[in-house]
């Protein structure tokens, strides 16, 4: 239904059809998720659309939209895209994955990231939940906090399960607190200890709780 161009009316119209009804975002109208991760500098919420956007820089002065969802030909990414455009923020695609195990050169290059954005910045992923929970408690992390603090993001009020198959991120935080907390830094043991082919290996998820975030909300 969108073929990926805003450069018309129609194509415009096709976008926000493909947004609402495909992209489920007549669910986020109402519904924002946001919540502050670092009081002043980092906030996430579910994928925004651009009035909300607009207000949000408004009310938070933003700098940064970071895009957890990586680039993807639906309309809500090419709406907020131009939305991020048109108000002078940068936009930064950090593509994470909500139902395997955390790939290491992923965490390492959003570290890289975090140091050089311009704050204060938003994060969002399709449901503000699973990719901007992980996020979140990589933020907590990067900021030197512990890993109870970091699964606090990880949690069933922003619609995170972690019985389900999205339970694998709240597992990797468990890792690394019960491997290296207190022990070596966050990142040195992401960088040289975390195995994440053994962290899929161990992880069980629940089936009832799968089948209902996969089937039944239809997350990503």
């Amino acid at each position: 239904m969108f073929d990926g161009s805003l450069a018309s009316p129609s194509g415009r119209r096709r976008a926000w059809i493909d947004s609402l009804f495909v992209d489920h975002a007549i669910f986020r109208l109402p519904w924002t998720n946001l919540a502050t991760v670092v009081p002043g500098k980092v906030y996430r919420c579910n994928h925004p659309t651009p009035a909300r956007l607009a207000r949000l820089k408004r009310r938070l002065g933003l700098h940064t939209l970071v895009n957890l969802r990586g680039h993807r030909r639906c309309g809500s990414d090419a709406l907020s895209r131009n939305a991020a455009q048109n108000l002078g923020l940068a936009h930064v695609d950090m593509a994470f994955e909500s139902r395997g195990a955390p790939h290491r050169d992923r965490i390492l290059r959003f570290a890289g990231l975090y140091k050089f954005i311009d704050m204060p910045m938003l994060m969002h992923c399709k449901s503000g939940a699973d990719r901007a929970g992980l996020a979140s408690a990589l933020v907590i992390l990067f900021e030197g906090g512990s890993a109870a603090e970091a699964l606090r993001q990880l949690h069933w009020r922003f619609g995170h399960f972690n019985r389900a198959r999205t339970g694998i991120l709240d597992a990797f935080v468990l890792r690394y607190q019960s491997q290296a907390e207190g022990r070596i830094p966050f990142l040195d043991w992401v960088e040289h200890e975390y195995d994440e082919v053994q962290l899929k290996q161990d992880f069980v998820a629940g089936k009832l709780a799968s089948f209902l975030t996969d089937q039944v909300l239809r997350r990503e």
